[in-house]
């Protein structure tokens, strides 16, 4: 009767590490495309990108172009690209996103970086995320997403590149600056 091989313990850990490698990022993948279907909650529509809600100032102006007068939940108004100082813009991306004009809304460097150093020398986000998570607040009490962060922050991912699909460079910048929350409870630029 003949012996049966068995596997030598080298060709085990071999097997081992492949199921790892492939499983690794094959549970990402599928994570990711079970967040981009709305399995954990509805993510923003192609309207929605194309037409983020904010609660801007509604103003009566006459026929003589005077305005007559304002009317507001917040006392906001939209700034274009073209009225922004290029110190202004500068100083965001240097400080907030220096890679900004190298990814597509993810920067998969940055992100590493900040896994790595759990933050220590600056967090993951792109500008482009931070402007998901303020369009779509993909994290705050009006949430739509089910899971935690572990959804939230991939929700984030996805709007982000589809905001980079859908949005110039500098369209991203202006709405980031529209909508970010700065010191007192003032709002956008």
């Amino acid at each position: 009767m003949a012996k049966k091989k068995t596997p030598t313990i080298k060709r085990k850990y071999v097997i081992y590490f492949w199921l790892l490698v492939l499983a690794g990022p094959s549970f990402i993948a599928l994570h990711l495309w079970t967040i981009s279907i709305g399995l954990w909650g509805p993510l923003p529509t192609f309207e929605d990108l194309e037409n983020p809600k904010s609660n801007l100032a509604s103003e009566i102006i006459s026929a003589d172009q005077k305005l007559l007068g304002t009317y507001f939940v917040q006392n906001r108004s939209i700034a274009k690209y073209e009225d922004l100082s290029p110190h202004l813009v500068h100083a965001l991306v240097s400080t907030e996103d220096e890679r900004y004009y190298e990814h597509s809304g993810v920067d998969l460097k940055s992100l590493a970086r900040a896994i790595m150093l759990l933050g220590k020398r600056g967090g993951g986000s792109t500008v482009t995320q931070q402007l998901a998570k303020n369009l779509f607040r993909t994290r705050e009490g009006d949430n739509r997403l089910r899971g935690g962060a572990l959804v939230q922050k991939p929700a984030e991912w996805i709007i982000a590149t589809r905001l980079e699909r859908r949005y110039t460079k500098e369209e991203i910048l202006a709405l980031y600056l529209n909508t970010v929350d700065f010191v007192h409870g003032a709002v956008g630029i």
